[in-house]
């Protein structure tokens, strides 16, 4: 089977033209031509900022761009009929579709209420900070603009647990409605981090499960979807996806791959919520991301033995998808941590050519960010092509230096021309001895990323001495030439050891590399 590779469409800064829709159309051939299996598409619905909503400042569920609410029928990214269009693209090419979805908070009521409510300290919410007293709260939601079409359930004050703004006072701060209590199994950061922004939802009221389950089972009909991915999932009750997809999966009859974002660089975080929700979602590997994010911005000094101590992929690899960037990291995004420029093709390597985990490519990297002036990883869809035409086979570590690491993917039979050997360092350059297995005895490599100009000719033992230059990668791949060996050649091959490390003889020096990362932060 072929590799699997996600794609998400989309990033913060795209201009709110309303246009993404019909690009996703336009794209969708070339996605399938550069092995995208999968896509992760924004939130569809209106969000309270109307035609300038991302898609997480949630207003109406059931409004895909077809309604005038929030001054506009189309979202940022279209209406609709665009929407509907483009995941018919997609799945016609058989690339599955992802939709992205917010389910733990509402914003942009269209009434006030007057309740009762008691004050939360933020950095402890469990500590309360004022007695009861009277507020004024957007908590109404109406929809006029809808009048009722698909679902006439509206939202009041009893289905939240509590916000952030009194209307009446002006003021800032968070509140807890009366008769109202946090859910407790949530992520215990600021003592309980149930509470994440807009009006929240209660997830023991029986009223909004029921519409949430309703407004499942509606989207999957109205959309076919594939699956979702599931924002903020630590602000939410940890047994609600148990049960959510649990249902959808048995109303739809599909499998319906779901992954959450659960945004902490603890593992045991991440392994306490796969089992509290019984493994029904996979999560983002977040530990990743910041060993990544921290290589990049080390100097050469990150120890690269340990990018995947600690991670998910390492520990449960079945429920890992993997990623290098996302919208919430990008620059000026409020979990702002990308991984500088000149790693990038390292980085992505590391998630796209090895065995292990569901790897998810991100626009910004995929096309640019023009608000940023960064332009498009230009290694991106080499590493994509080798993810999906020759990463396959048994896998050799060699992560034993730390600063030169690799590993090598022996290919198998149904996939010709498959495997390679990946060598990678943030410091000074130099050679590793990796085995390719013996049926590579005798064939030449070499470097498809054009660093290294000399080819590697593995021996009879199926060991290669493959080279690497100071600060960046090479990827050796088979060139299809088979040498003759010589009948006397015996190597004693063992895993790599400070002779196979000998560094390449270049005009690069250890110092030379850490000015080109602090140039380049």
């Amino acid at each position: 089977m072929d590799n699997k590779t996600m794609m998400q469409y989309f990033e913060w800064y795209l201009p709110s033209d309303h246009s993404l829709w019909r690009k996703v159309v336009k794209e969708t051939k070339s996605l399938k031509e550069n092995g995208i299996t999968s896509v992760w598409l924004p939130p569809a619905y209106k969000g309270a900022c109307g035609v300038n909503d991302v898609g997480y400042a949630v207003y109406d569920t059931y409004d895909l761009g077809e309604f005038y609410q929030k001054g506009t029928v189309p979202t940022k990214y279209g209406t609709k009929d665009e929407y509907l269009a483009a995941i018919r693209a997609l799945q016609a090419e058989g690339i599955e579709v992802f939709a992205d979805i917010v389910l733990g908070h509402r914003l942009g009521a269209d009434e006030k209420e007057r309740i009762f409510a008691y004050g939360s300290a933020s950095d402890d919410r469990n500590r309360q900070t004022c007695d009861k007293k009277k507020v004024t709260v957007w908590t109404k939601f109406t929809f006029p603009g809808r009048n009722g079409k698909y679902s006439d359930f509206k939202w009041d004050w009893t289905n939240f647990h509590g916000t952030d703004y009194d209307a009446h006072s002006e003021e800032n701060g968070i509140l807890k409605f009366i008769g109202k209590d946090w859910d407790t199994d949530v992520d215990s950061e600021n003592g309980n981090f149930d509470y994440l922004m807009g009006v929240d939802l209660d997830m023991s009221d029986p009223e909004v499960l029921e519409e949430l389950d309703r407004w499942g089972k509606w989207y999957l009909d109205f959309t076919g979807v594939d699956g979702f991915r599931i924002d903020a999932v630590k602000h939410i009750e940890f047994h609600f996806f148990k049960v959510w997809l649990t249902k959808l999966r048995e109303y739809s009859g599909k499998t319906l791959f779901a992954v959450g974002e659960y945004w902490n660089a603890e593992l045991s975080r991440l392994q306490n919520y796969i089992e509290k929700s019984a493994r029904t979602l996979s999560l983002f590997d977040v530990p990743l991301h910041f060993h990544m994010f921290e290589a990049s911005r080390s100097n050469g000094q990150y120890d690269m033995r340990n990018l995947f101590k600690g991670t998910l992929v390492d520990a449960d690899p079945e429920l890992a998808v993997t990623f290098v960037d996302n919208h919430d990291t990008q620059y000026g995004q409020a979990l702002e941590s990308w991984v500088l420029d000149w790693f990038k093709p390292m980085a992505y390597a590391l998630i796209l050519l090895r065995e292990k985990g569901y790897p998810c490519v991100f626009y910004g990297d995929y096309y640019g960010i023009p608000n940023n002036n960064l332009g498009a990883v230009k290694e991106l869809k080499t590493l994509l092509a080798l993810r999906r035409d020759a990463a396959y086979g048994a896998q050799t570590d060699y992560f034993d230096d730390p600063s030169i690491v690799g590993w090598t993917r022996e290919g198998d039979s149904e996939h010709e021309g498959s495997g390679f050997a990946v060598i990678m360092t943030i410091n000074k350059g130099g050679k590793k001895k990796m085995s390719m297995g013996t049926k590579f005895a005798g064939m030449v490599f070499k470097d498809i990323m054009e660093q290294v100009t000399e080819t590697v000719t593995v021996n009879r033992n199926g060991f290669g001495e493959f080279l690497v230059k100071d600060g960046s990668m090479s990827i050796w791949v088979p060139t299809g030439e088979v040498v003759e060996l010589p009948e006397e050649e015996e190597i004693e091959d063992t895993e790599t050891t400070e002779e196979n490390r000998a560094t390449v003889t270049e005009e690069k020096t250890v110092g030379s590399v850490n000015e080109q990362v602090e140039t380049k932060k």
